[in-house]
């Protein structure tokens, strides 16, 4: 791996996106961030910890919900005080992800990650999708659900990540041309999927290297 790499990882809801992540980034040595991201955005930004957890990966919010909130977001910096608080929250976390590419090697799930580094050589965009029955098969397993509710579960989980996703990128969710590898995790399984991203990165940074 080269010095500095950098793995994003949009994924369909039941896929094994977050798994994939994960154990992907322990495989390589390095931090995987989901979750963790909000907390250090929060933290770099001044704004409300709970605002991220709120606003997480979910369609922009009506106008009178960001005055409300907006209370929360004291002390921000005075160049996005006249900005709803959804775009604060976004553009906190855009910043936090650009910052902590530049830093380090890591691997990031969701949260445009793709879109803050489309421009950054050294970042590797990978889709993980899988068929809706194989999906509701893994929800259904966590959960604790039903066919019918895991199967609504999903189809709504991915509805919000394409709205927060189309809303803030110039590039449509899930859409293969938006990122540089795009694989079947219900074909290949976690671990396959974890093998078939090691194998592209090795291919590119051989072609670099030339």
């Amino acid at each position: 791996m080269d010095e500095r790499t950098v793995i994003t990882i949009g994924r369909e809801f039941g896929s094994g996106g977050h798994e994939i992540g994960q154990k992907l980034a322990e495989r390589l040595g390095i931090k995987c961030y989901d979750k963790e991201l909000l907390e250090l955005a929060a933290k770099e930004s001044g704004l409300c910890q709970e605002l991220f957890a709120s606003q997480d990966e979910k369609p922009t919010n009506s106008f009178l919900y960001s005055l409300v909130m907006d209370t929360y977001s004291l002390g921000y910096s005075n160049s996005y005080v006249d900005m709803p608080i959804n775009h604060k929250v976004f553009l906190a976390q855009f910043d936090a992800i650009k910052k902590l590419a530049q830093k380090e090697s890591c691997v990031i799930v969701g949260r445009c990650a793709d879109y803050a580094l489309e421009d950054d050589p050294f970042a590797v965009s990978v889709w993980v999708k899988a068929s809706l029955d194989k999906r509701v098969e893994r929800i259904k397993k966590m959960y604790d659900l039903s066919e019918s509710k895991a199967t609504d579960l999903i189809q709504k989980t991915d509805k919000r990540r394409a709205s927060y996703y189309n809303y803030y990128s110039s590039k449509k969710w899930g859409e293969a041309k938006s990122y540089d590898l795009c694989l079947d995790s219900g074909e290949l399984g976690i671990d396959g999927s974890i093998e078939l991203i090691l194998k592209y990165i090795e291919l590119k940074e051989k072609n670099l290297a030339k």
